[in-house]
């Protein structure tokens, strides 16, 4: 029978994308670390061939060398294997329990997690009568410090990496009300912890105040944010319970119990 265009499994335009994902096949289907013999070997390529790409994929940790001429899968996909996990997990659960609450204040309601020193924006529940098209777009991006989520996430770390993560980046302001300093981010945070949730007054953009309560997973660690965003002059803390009860119906989607906030609560401790 001959076959059609759409039967042929499309593949790479770039042939050392192609390589490079042929590798990563040959190495996925062995849990020990393999020779560049057998890998060039395998992948019909010339060992030098193999070589430089497998050197390319180390260098970004896709790839670990544990000894010369050996190689394995690296850490690295573990790190994004559970970024896209956590992201798909908790936006399964979190769409009916968005738009219930959407439904409920009539405001835009975000989904976001953390991507190293920002927050993302994954889903959202919103209607265009709103008028609130701003940056949280699904897709979108924005600083650790500057968002209501991110307070979040930042006041679940030690102060030792607070202080990391304001060197590092600095702490630039968007808005005359962003946090620029460590010691108000410490204020804010401190309040966060109390709390049990943290706020965005026009940090990120003027005429825009958020609140956020978090969202944790079968052991007790944080995983997302869900947060409220709306006109500064209607942002209602009587939406505040109905946030934290519908942060808290996506976490027990995911597993999360009282007793597994417990004890990662020690461990962190």
């Amino acid at each position: 029978m001959k076959r059609t265009l759409t039967d042929i499994p499309p593949r790479p335009s770039v042939q050392v994308i192609e390589r490079m994902f042929t590798l990563i096949d040959i190495l996925a289907a062995r849990d020990e670390a393999m020779s560049l013999k057998e890998i060039s070997e395998k992948a019909g390529l010339h060992p030098s061939t193999a070589h430089r790409i497998l050197n390319d994929l180390t260098i970004g940790r896709f790839v670990d060398r544990p000894e010369a001429g050996s190689y394995r899968l690296g850490m690295r996909m573990l790190e994004l294997g559970n970024l896209v996990k956590a992201r798909l997990n908790v936006r399964d659960a979190a769409i009916v329990p968005m738009r219930n609450l959407h439904k409920m204040i009539q405001q835009p309601v975000n989904l976001s997690v953390r991507q190293g020193d920002e927050i993302v924006y994954i889903e959202r529940a919103y209607s265009e009568r709103s008028g609130m098209q701003v940056v949280r777009a699904i897709g979108g991006h924005a600083p650790l410090h500057l968002t209501s989520t991110g307070k979040l996430f930042l006041a679940a770390e030690d102060p030792q990496r607070v202080r990391a993560y304001a060197t590092r980046t600095g702490l630039p302001g968007h808005t005359r009300n962003s946090i620029t300093q460590l010691s108000g981010l410490e204020r804010e945070l401190a309040r966060a912890r109390q709390y049990g949730i943290a706020r965005d007054n026009e940090e990120l953009e003027m005429g825009v105040r958020c609140i956020a309560a978090g969202i944790y997973d079968d052991q007790g660690d944080l995983v997302a944010g869900l947060s409220i965003s709306a006109p500064a002059d209607r942002l209602d803390d009587g939406w505040l319970p109905k946030l934290q009860a519908s942060a808290h119906e996506i976490s027990i989607a995911l597993g999360y119990s009282p007793s597994a906030r417990q004890i990662h609560s020690a461990r962190v401790r």
